[in-house]
């Protein structure tokens, strides 16, 4: 409507005065309503032309899009494990921070096996202190194997000095029973030193192995413990949470409730434009929304992002083979949008639906490009004119927005 008017006052409004002033024909006589057409239709085909341009180049130049949104993501409350909830520490809607307990489950098995892991390390440390007990009684063993051992062979040699001088009170017999002795000693020697050896072999690596072992699987024990304490991963609010004591929650099909990350898709809007705009809409360009949660407000934005690919030509390998002609319809190009002043959009709450235009500028390319014709320079300069037509028209559409939603739309 407003380009219509627009083109009307060069087209139609001088064809008028000329038919009027010019040639004197008069309202109610030669122009009438059955006869305007014959009379301004170089006037009427000039608007009807002139505006199908303004619009074109309008909505070319300066897209415009409904959809637009400020996403958000979410994060399920999920345990790790299933079970029942035996304590619930958070309310609907409160405002937790990262590593708040939220709620905490029935750990019955959990703790058995925390305290078995417990128990077990108590055995190895017990068995540790009996195996000090039994090297400490290997040591006296060998310490008495070797008094033994050096009686034998002072005995031994003793006789065999007899022998050797001759002497009558030595006997064969008694020289090789004290060998045989001796030999019986060393061997109880060397067997207490085994002994002694193996019991030092269990304190440096048995028992060690053991004791590592059980720690292994405290930590193991104590970490399934955790997991039935569910915690806030991030600084959230919580939604959608009305778990009680005694509810059954897993991990698979029992969400326990949703977190609402605070910071997530606040300053940060994504709008969806005609696939005719992704040869003019730039990161920089500048821009404008109108939000419902916030009618009668026109927020400045700029452009910081343009999705470099559109959503609707993915491809999810299946087992059959893709038909285009099954496309659905054309998708949109992805644009991300921030306000150009910072403030501006705290008021909104994420998710908040919108309408936005961009607009293309071309102030600095006339400012510095020379190489410009005439022509080329012109039509620049009206791009970027007919951007407050659909400025306007924005502000036009906030201002019709609450009667058309609650009024016009039957909700």
């Amino acid at each position: 409507m407003i380009e219509t008017l627009l083109c009307a006052l060069v087209t139609i409004l001088p064809d008028f005065l000329y038919r009027r002033f010019v040639q004197g024909k008069r309202i109610g006589r030669e122009l009438t309503l059955f006869s305007v057409w014959y009379e301004l239709r170089w006037g009427l085909t000039a608007c009807v032309m002139l505006t199908l341009m303004v619009i074109t180049t309008l909505f070319y130049f300066h897209p415009a899009t409904k959809t637009v949104a400020s996403y958000f993501r979410t994060v399920t409350i999920l345990p790790q494990v299933g079970g029942r909830v035996a304590e619930v520490y958070v309310e609907n809607n409160q405002e937790v921070k990262a590593g708040d307990p939220i709620l905490r489950l029935e750990g019955l098995s959990q703790q058995a096996a925390l305290e078995s892991a417990r128990a077990a390390i108590a055995e190895v440390e017990a068995a540790h202190k009996l195996a000090e007990t039994d090297l400490a009684r290997a040591k006296a063993g060998i310490a008495q194997a070797q008094a033994a051992l050096a009686q034998a062979r002072d005995d031994l040699e003793r006789n065999q000095q007899l022998r050797d001088q001759g002497s009558s009170a030595v006997r064969l017999t008694e020289i090789e029973r004290l060998e045989n002795l001796v030999a019986q000693r060393e061997a109880a020697v060397e067997a207490a030193e085994a002994q002694m050896a193996a019991v030092q072999q269990q304190i440096d690596v048995l028992i060690p192995a053991r004791m590592s072992s059980a720690e292994a699987q405290l930590h193991l024990a104590e970490a399934e413990l955790d997991k039935t304490l569910v915690s806030a991963g991030v600084d959230a609010r919580i939604e959608q949470f009305a778990l009680q004591v005694g509810d059954y929650v897993s991990p698979v099909l029992r969400p326990a409730g949703i977190l609402v990350p605070l910071e997530s898709g606040r300053n940060r809007f994504q709008a969806g434009f005609n696939q005719m705009a992704a040869q003019v809409i730039k990161p920089g360009m500048v821009g404008e929304i109108g939000c419902m949660t916030k009618p009668f407000t026109v927020i400045p934005m700029v452009v910081v992002a343009v999705q470099d690919v559109i959503a609707t030509g993915q491809l999810r390998p299946t087992d059959e083979l893709r038909d285009l002609k099954n496309m659905r319809e054309p998708g949109t190009i992805t644009v991300i949008m921030e306000p150009l002043y910072a403030g501006m959009v705290e008021p909104l709450p994420p998710g908040s639906n919108c309408i936005a235009n961009v607009y293309t500028s071309n102030h600095a390319r006339l400012q510095e490009d020379d190489s410009l014709g005439t022509g080329e320079r012109l039509f620049l300069h009206v791009v970027d004119t007919i951007g407050v037509v659909h400025a306007a028209g924005l502000r036009l559409r906030l201002l019709l927005m609450p009667v058309t939603t609650l009024v016009l739309s039957g909700h």
